[in-house]
């Protein structure tokens, strides 16, 4: 992914226990090539700017290719705490003791039931998974155009991603610690953060549970 070109690979065994199938962008495909152009910008350092839309290309496309990357990032950081996030260390998906999410995909679960942190977690991804396998959603073949809701699926596909960062930094930061991998999960949001700001993609209210770290992150970047 993106940040391998940074960050060290995680070490040992739990780098191959990825959490969900990655989802692979065809290359040669011109989302490639934007993929490619991401990581070239990211490289450089300064994520305002890496987020930026590329010039003359399409919104839509941009977004796309970034979500999927975005989804791929989440599932690798989550993927190296699995073990423990568990029903029982976890049996309510929470983000610190003021939020706690209850989950429904408006199609197969229509009423929120409550559920454990890994439960809605495999929900929530699954789903997400679901919704970028969708050609009619996520076009790959170049020229399919993309569908007249396609932004509101990314703002809530986002919406949900931003979940899973923000149980991961109230309920197993110091797991995250112990595996030392708190500067990739930083860049990691910091970058996603950037990119939902630039584009205003995600709603503040959704945001405030990790809003004193958005606060921080942002003022070291003005």
């Amino acid at each position: 992914g993106k940040l391998e070109m940074f960050l060290p690979l995680l070490s040992g065994s739990r780098s191959s226990k990825t959490f969900k199938p990655k989802k692979n962008i065809p290359e040669g495909s011109h989302q490639y090539e934007l993929l490619k152009h991401a990581e070239a910008t990211l490289g450089s350092g300064n994520l305002r700017q890496a987020v930026m839309l590329p010039e003359g290309e399409d919104l839509n496309e941009w977004i796309a290719v970034n979500t999927v990357d975005f989804f791929n990032q989440i599932n690798m950081l989550y993927g190296t705490i699995t073990e423990f996030c568990t029903e029982s260390s976890c049996p309510v998906m929470s983000a610190g003791p003021r939020y706690e999410y209850h989950w429904a995909d408006g199609t197969n679960i229509k009423k929120p039931i409550k559920c454990s942190a890994p439960k809605y977690i495999d929900y929530l991804m699954t789903w997400v998974q679901d919704q970028l396998d969708d050609e009619t959603l996520f076009p790959s073949k170049i020229g399919v155009p993309f569908p007249k809701n396609f932004m509101s699926v990314a703002k809530t596909i986002l919406k949900r991603l931003f979940r899973v960062y923000a149980h991961i930094y109230h309920q197993h930061f110091d797991s995250v610690m112990r595996l030392q991998e708190e500067a990739h999960l930083n860049t990691s949001f910091k970058h996603f953060i950037f990119f939902v700001q630039e584009f205003s993609l995600i709603d503040r209210r959704e945001l405030a549970p990790l809003h004193e770290l958005i606060e921080k992150l942002g003022s070291k970047d003005r």
